[in-house]
């Protein structure tokens, strides 16, 4: 598209696009309501006929191709298909091969009766071949004048919300036909999007139009930036990377009243010979290496379960469900870890600075205290944990949870330099244990904490209590390991 202007009783809609599509190419469409996305697609498919610029296919003017020519080049699937004629499913794809029949009597070829039979097959709609479409449902309609487009085997296939009325399944085999047959076919799609998601997902770019004008054309990362996606659609979002695939995500935040503002002291703190348990009224935004909740989550209960020193389990994240659900916790809302120490020798406190705090737990035992620089291989880790939750009365940026557990890790380090605790295997300065597990949960109320690094606020306290808490609780272990060899 060269300079195209247009739109409807000579009021233009879109204003002076440009941009160009290769072969083979997932190529999506986005912007508000309003911003002339059908629009421009009219004008790709000539429904319309652009004001100014023109559109150009294989470096010709779209209107210099014939009408069949077009329809052997082009297949558009509009947002909305009326069926006049109560065709049934198979008739109504098979009008899709129309363009490639020679003759004046059509008939079809094998070749046709292949593709026929493989778009239904690929939609999902097989099993409705012989049913009159006027009664299936809205998303299986969809799925067939889907398949209509597709037996065209059109060079370039036009798309107006292709998984409008689509369920989730469908929507992701929809999509995963296109971008193998954009790599298989050298099929060129392009798209109108919605969903944001499912646009940085499946497209190699995207077209980001702002009312009527083009905004930016660029890959998904770079259109899909916080900023520019919260100026065009005027709603306020967040911009997660996928948890699997190189491309981002958009999240809606909600505009919903602040809870009642919550710290987090001893007083939701329960400690039993058996767990120790932090219960909190709503979720705390975590970071954690638990047994359960690892990664980053949504998480209102925490458990550090004691087991036995002899404890040994073939699937120790079954048996520690297992024991959630026994125990009255839900797994999705839990963080848990395991540890054998003594669960009196706990050490926590609140440690406060202005308006912040930070209500730190820790559990510890140095029996197989290791100098993790060494780097050396070793046999089986004897018993020795330590357990370490920090819980921040504050918001926490990313920057701040991985900086505070920097932090933490610094702060331990020193403790096991203070007190001389050694790696008896080699007689060098332990850095921690061989398990050692740490949570960091955020309230995600009050003044935002943008780090977590030692000489912040966040920080200082961080370092601080982690400091005074695994220096506590060791200098416990020690105390209780002595008592147990005067008893002997």
């Amino acid at each position: 598209m060269k300079n195209v202007s247009g739109g409807y009783n000579r009021v233009n809609v879109i204003n002076d696009i440009s941009f160009q599509v290769t072969e083979g190419e997932l190529f999506g469409i986005i912007g508000p309501n309003g911003s002339g996305k059908t629009t421009l697609l009219k004008m790709i498919s000539q429904i319309l006929t652009p004001e100014t610029g023109e559109v150009l296919i294989n470096e010709k003017r779209i209107e210099t191709y014939t009408p069949k020519e077009l329809a052997t080049l082009i297949a558009v699937l509009p947002q909305h298909m009326l069926q006049t004629f109560s065709y049934t499913v198979r008739e109504t794809v098979a009008l899709g091969r129309y363009a490639h029949q020679q003759g004046i009597f059509r008939t079809f070829t094998k070749e046709d009766e292949r593709i026929i039979h493989k778009v239904m097959e690929q939609t999902g709609i097989l099993a409705y071949e012989h049913m009159p479409i006027d009664r299936l449902s809205g998303g299986e309609r969809q799925r067939v004048f889907l398949a209509q487009a597709l037996a065209q085997d059109p060079k370039i296939l036009l798309l107006d919300e292709p998984t409008n009325h689509l369920d989730l399944s469908f929507q992701k085999e929809l999509l995963d036909v296109l971008k193998r047959w954009t790599k298989e076919k050298k099929l060129t799609v392009i798209s109108i999007f919605h969903d944001l998601n499912l646009a940085s997902l499946y497209c190699d770019r995207l077209l980001l139009l702002e009312k009527g004008e083009k905004n930016i054309c660029a890959t998904p990362n770079i259109v899909l930036e916080k900023s520019r996606i919260k100026d065009v659609y005027q709603t306020t979002i967040e911009n997660h990377p996928h948890p699997k695939v190189p491309k981002p995500q958009m999240m809606l935040l909600p505009d919903v009243r602040e809870k009642d503002r919550l710290t987090i002291t001893e007083q939701y703190l329960s400690v039993s010979n058996n767990k120790i348990t932090v219960n909190v009224p709503f979720p705390l935004k975590t970071m954690s290496s638990g047994v359960t909740g690892s990664g980053v989550g949504w998480y209102r209960s925490f458990v550090n379960r004691r087991v036995s020193e002899q404890y040994n389990c073939d699937d120790h994240i079954q048996d520690m469900l297992t024991y959630l659900q026994e125990h009255g916790f839900f797994p999705k809302e839990t963080v848990s870890m395991m540890t054998a120490v003594n669960l009196e020798d706990v050490s926590y406190h609140l440690f406060k600075e202005d308006d912040l705090s930070v209500f730190i737990v820790v559990t510890a035992s140095v029996g197989h205290a290791i100098d993790a620089s060494l780097g050396k291989k070793r046999t089986a880790a004897k018993i020795g944990t330590i357990n370490t939750w920090i819980f921040v009365n504050g918001y926490m940026t990313d920057e701040a949870f991985i900086q505070s557990l920097t932090t933490a890790t610094e702060a331990k380090v020193k403790v096991f330099h203070d007190l001389n605790i050694t790696d008896q295997l080699f007689n060098t300065l332990a850095t921690g244990t061989a398990t050692d597990s740490i949570l960091v949960a955020a309230t995600q109320q009050g003044q935002q904490q943008q780090y977590g690094g030692t000489l912040t606020p966040l920080g200082r306290l961080i370092g601080k209590g982690v400091y005074k808490c695994t220096k506590e609780a060791i200098e416990k272990y020690f105390m209780r390991q002595e008592r147990m060899k005067r008893d002997d």
